[in-house]
């Protein structure tokens, strides 16, 4: 009885192993009825996993390169020229009683009365002069004081004197001018001079020119 029982209780046990190794298809094989193997033991070879380790690449990083630290060479500067100092005035002929037209930059005539005499200047030095003149007659003086010469005129017919001929003619006061008359008879307010006292001054004057006639 002992026996029999004993032998149930091992079928039974065969029966479970069998229902836990393979989804109820009874094993084959030299391990049939065993269950599962334990590892390292039977008959498969044991699996080895390796695992290989991939190189590592190093690279070398460039170099940054420096902040440049050289300064720009400076630029050159062109110094400004220095400004021409103005001319200084012309220095008045001590001998020429003519303030006005010694201080003319161009050309001028002087003439005093009192003295007879005429001038020609440039820049307030004379030039020319001084030369013999005769003024207006008492009733006809010649004015006084600074003007410039209005017109000139190589030979000029008086029509008050009856076309009086007055050659080389350099008006410089209405009804007054240089011009060629005698030395020995005053005028009727022009300035009498040579006749090559005359032609200087008419080829040297121009219009605009400054004449002053002191008394």
């Amino acid at each position: 009885m002992k026996r029999l029982l004993a032998g149930a209780a091992a079928l039974a046990t065969a029966f479970v192993l069998a229902a836990c190794s393979g989804g109820g298809t009874a094993p084959s094989g030299p391990n049939a009825g065993g269950g599962a193997v334990a590892a390292g033991a039977g008959g498969g070879a044991p699996t080895t996993s390796s695992t290989t380790a991939a190189p590592t690449t190093t690279t070398s990083a460039k170099p940054v390169p420096a902040p440049s630290t050289t300064k720009p060479a400076p630029t050159s500067t062109t110094a400004k020229p220095k400004p021409k100092p103005k001319p200084a005035a012309p220095a008045s002929d001590p001998g020429v009683p003519c303030a006005a037209a010694a201080a003319a930059s161009g050309t001028a005539a002087c003439v005093d009365i009192s003295a007879h005499k005429a001038w020609i200047l440039q820049g307030g030095k004379v030039v020319y002069g001084s030369v013999p003149m005769l003024p207006g007659r008492k009733g006809y003086a010649t004015p006084t004081g600074t003007f410039h010469v209005l017109s000139k005129e190589k030979v000029h017919l008086s029509k008050e004197f009856d076309n009086a001929p007055m050659p080389n003619s350099v008006f410089f006061y209405p009804g007054d001018a240089f011009h060629t008359g005698s030395l020995s008879v005053y005028s009727h307010g022009c300035i009498h001079l040579s006749a090559g006292a005359s032609l200087k001054f008419f080829n040297t004057l121009h219009v605009g020119d400054v004449v002053q006639v002191v008394p």
